[in-house]
């Protein structure tokens, strides 16, 4: 691919975003491209040095705030007609209670994901808590005279242990995990504003 064809990809590929924006990163990566076929690199090579098409504008599109993508987006291309905007304001009591109940299921998925989160790194406190507990336990009966006692203490004590640690694991891992599923539905979102763009 040369430096034309990977401009006019990215530049498909930016559809949507402001126009200020895909001007600066066209320019960003028309330079960088120089810059490398100054360095003796060929002009493919020069442009599969940058990277994938694909790649780049993933990477911009999660840069940039929602926000300012959908400002963009509903940005009005033209004046509304009076009748157009009769018709916006006598409808609102319909698409407005229908956007803030969409609006409030989503924001209440994402509550309870992240509750269960919250959860699960309770249960790990609990259990670390509990070991330790049962260690002092452990120390409180045999002082008493209670060996028997003591030992079940400090068996239990390293059980919640040894859970807390797989637990500390687990809820690490589930962290993870939500913080990677926050991150690939926003830029689903972003990119769903960017193809609604394009196809217009």
């Amino acid at each position: 691919m040369n430096k034309q064809e990977f401009i006019e990809k990215l530049r498909e590929g930016l559809s949507g975003l402001p126009q200020a924006d895909i001007e600066e990163r066209v320019a960003f990566y028309g330079e960088m491209i120089d810059d490398r076929m100054e360095e003796g690199l060929s002009e493919t090579e020069a442009v599969s040095a940058v990277g994938s098409v694909d790649e780049i504008v993933a990477q911009i599109v999660t840069d940039i705030p929602l926000s300012k993508i959908a400002k963009e987006r509903i940005k009005p291309k033209r004046v509304l007609a009076v009748w157009e905007i009769v018709l916006l304001v006598l409808g609102s009591p319909v698409w407005l209670s229908l956007l803030i109940a969409a609006l409030a299921v989503i924001f209440s998925i994402y509550v309870v994901m992240w509750s269960v989160i919250v959860s699960l790194w309770s249960v790990f406190v609990s259990l670390a808590a509990c070991s330790v507990g049962g260690v002092l336990a452990c120390v409180v009966f045999a002082v008493g005279g209670n060996g028997a006692s003591g030992v079940a203490m400090f068996a239990a004590g390293i059980v919640c242990a040894g859970l807390s640690i797989f637990m500390f694991y687990g809820c690490k891992a589930a962290t993870k995990g939500i913080l990677l599923l926050t991150k690939k539905i926003a830029l689903r979102i972003k990119k769903c504003f960017l193809k609604k763009e394009a196809a217009e």
